[in-house]
């Protein structure tokens, strides 16, 4: 019983060392997430400045998968070069031992310090003194953790459980990287194990040979995070990037693995205690690793643009092509690539369109069935974007991003409803107006070619408003709304006006107007509504009132 109380306490503090870094990571990122990522896209222009940018950037986020999701997103955009993209992957793996190292003196008393005003900042209100106050009590938790983790394993001797599994780690070095690889990508966090192994070695849990095989092992686990979980199905110049930092850690692996021994040995010469030989070890790692491969990029890159060659056979296009599971991790990468992936629709949207139009200006049957089936096209991303954005962490969100992430699906939802328009009205119109030979007259041909050059002018101009979110484009497409209820309203007096002269009043003009102008309203509700509403201009009803705030 109390062996299992023993590893129930263990694998508690382990939780509590987890929780905390996740706290100080989200809390870092949502406080200055957005300004880190303007700040390295201005600096990724050589790799100097490129590895100094991305040790800085991850010192500040303390997550080197949060960096790397960044720089892999600036290289699938096209935005940087594969070499300066790789030197800042070095830099951020550098970056992010730092923590570890201050971690390795005793501090725990700065825990109880750290807690009380993370508390208090976090009740201030303000956000960004609230997620400074996350970062704070993250610390306070970590220290704890780290604290009760040193108290668990001291009498260690007494729980045979865990020194037969440590015992069996400790065994063999290739076994000692596999374990921590696999638990620096169950934990999503080379700081975390990197703690861990610290406290398991300083109270003689592991030898310190077998501790070193761990973190180069949390080391490699932690560049395989990326690319399992959604890098390499995303674009070819991401991907580079996550498999040369993957590439650069199993060549540090190769060449320490055979050295522990020795390294060991001078180690201890150096820094008697376990712990801080540990740290210092995990530091003089990356470190290494980034002055071997700083000079030796450029045939790295030539390596992985023949390893990752750009795909050019045929693709699903139901397929996402933006939409990185693994930048879930960083909300404020994963909705720019929902962005892209809901500019895709635009496109799609676009060409049904202009599908339908030609149909009608050409006579072309197959032109309006090409039309309809690009519906399910359009359906499929739009369920894609759905449920990417549902896997977003809550609470990991800032203000602006919980907006940017409704923008989005409202965006992504209207697009998938203007299709519907356009599939089960206009081109089923289209579709049987041609296959009864119905004539139009030449006003009527003009203003309905009219109307679609308009709507698709407005779609042009709705995906820059929802890019942007500029008010003073969004008030403008908001107005093409009376614009369209003009020519509708133009259309019906047109239409009884052949009534009452007893003509032919088909008027085909005036069914397809009103579908367009549907189609037109939703494209005014995805991008122009959602930045209106933001800034405190959209009116709730242009129903008048009574005077006494009631719809007359």
């Amino acid at each position: 019983m109390d062996a299992t109380l023993s590893l129930l306490n263990l694998a508690g503090a382990i939780a509590l060392l987890l929780w905390g870094v996740h706290m100080v990571q989200s809390g870092v990122q949502r406080a200055f997430g957005s300004g880190l990522r303007r700040f390295l896209a201005k600096t990724l222009d050589n790799r100097i400045k490129a590895a100094a940018a991305g040790l800085g950037v991850t010192t500040i986020l303390q997550s080197s998968t949060a960096a790397g999701l960044m720089i892999a997103s600036f290289a699938s955009a096209g935005f940087v070069a594969l070499v300066p993209a790789l030197a800042a992957m070095l830099g951020a793996n550098v970056g992010t031992t730092l923590i570890v190292q201050v971690l390795s003196f005793d501090v725990s008393r700065a825990s109880p310090l750290l807690l009380l005003g993370g508390v208090v900042m976090f009740r201030a209100g303000a956000a960004r003194t609230r997620d400074i106050g996350r970062v704070a009590i993250g610390l306070g938790l970590m220290l704890i953790a780290l604290s009760t983790l040193l108290e668990i394993i001291t009498p260690y001797e007494d729980v045979p459980s865990l020194r037969i599994l440590m015992g069996g780690i400790a065994t063999d070095r290739l076994i000692s990287i596999v374990f921590g690889a696999l638990l620096a990508w169950a934990a999503h966090s080379s700081v975390a194990v990197a703690l861990l192994v610290m406290s398991f070695a300083e109270k003689g849990v592991v030898p310190l040979n077998a501790a070193l095989a761990l973190i180069i092992g949390a080391n490699i686990g932690t560049a395989l995070n990326p690319l399992l979980e959604g890098a390499r199905g995303g674009d070819a110049a991401g991907r580079r990037v996550v498999v040369g930092n993957l590439i650069t850690r199993l060549a540090g692996a190769a060449v320490a693995t055979p050295l522990l021994s020795l390294i060991g040995v001078h180690l201890v010469q150096i820094e008697p205690n376990f712990s801080r030989a540990v740290a210092d070890f995990h530091t003089a790692f990356n470190l290494l690793i980034a002055l071997a491969f700083l000079p030796l990029l450029h045939p790295l890159a030539r390596l992985l643009e023949r390893l990752v060659p750009i795909e050019v056979g045929p693709a699903d296009p139901k397929r996402p092509l933006y939409l990185d599971a693994s930048a879930l991790e960083a909300p404020s990468i994963a909705l720019g690539h929902a962005t892209r992936e809901a500019l895709r629709m635009v496109d799609v949207l676009d060409s049904m369109i202009e599908g339908v139009a030609d149909a009608l200006r050409l006579g072309d049957r197959e032109a309006a069935a090409r039309a309809r089936r690009q519906d399910d096209l359009l359906d499929a991303l739009n369920s894609e974007i759905k449920r990417y954005l549902t896997r977003l962490d809550p609470e990991t969100l800032t203000d602006d991003e919980h907006r940017r992430a409704e923008a989005v699906l409202a965006f992504s939802l209207n697009l998938e409803g203007a299709g519907d328009v356009v599939e089960r009205n206009l081109a089923s119109f289209v579709a049987k107006r041609l296959k009864r030979g119905v004539e139009s007259s030449p006003e009527d041909d003009r203003e309905i070619r009219e109307a679609f050059e308009a709507v698709r002018a407005n779609l042009r101009s709705a995906a820059s408003v929802f890019t942007t979110g500029d008010r003073r484009a969004a008030r403008i497409l908001s107005q093409q709304k009376a614009e369209f209820r003009r020519r509708e309203g133009e259309a019906i007096k047109t239409h009884l006006a052949q009534l009452r002269q007893q003509r032919q009043a088909t008027a085909p003009s005036l069914d397809l107007l009103r579908d367009i102008k549907r189609l037109n309203d939703h494209l005014v509700a995805g991008a122009a509504y959602p930045v209106l509403e933001a800034a405190g201009e959209l009116m709730p009803s242009r129903i008048a009132d009574d005077g006494d705030g009631h719809p007359a």
